[in-house]
């Protein structure tokens, strides 16, 4: 199974703080399960391979879109303050 994950964000800089809030993931993740986050201009993509459990495929997804939404979340209130 692939997936592509595009996020877009309404400048570089912010799109690279997501980018990099998300990539420790990339690191830790098991047997058969690649994953690699990188930015392009104000675009965060994620591309996701595994090949097992459709249910583990999917909380990856589940997972990597609640950590971006906690990274945009984090942002909004640094702006605030």
């Amino acid at each position: 199974m692939q997936a592509t994950i595009t996020l877009e964000y309404p400048n570089q800089k912010t799109a690279q703080a997501v980018a990099k809030a998300i990539s420790p993931d990339n690191l830790k993740t098991p047997h058969g399960l690649q994953i690699q986050t990188h930015k392009e201009n104000n675009k965060v993509l994620t591309e996701i391979t595994y090949e097992g459990k459709l249910s583990t495929f999917t909380a990856t997804i589940d997972d990597l879109l609640f950590c971006a939404s906690t990274a945009e979340k984090t942002l909004k209130t640094i702006k605030q303050i």
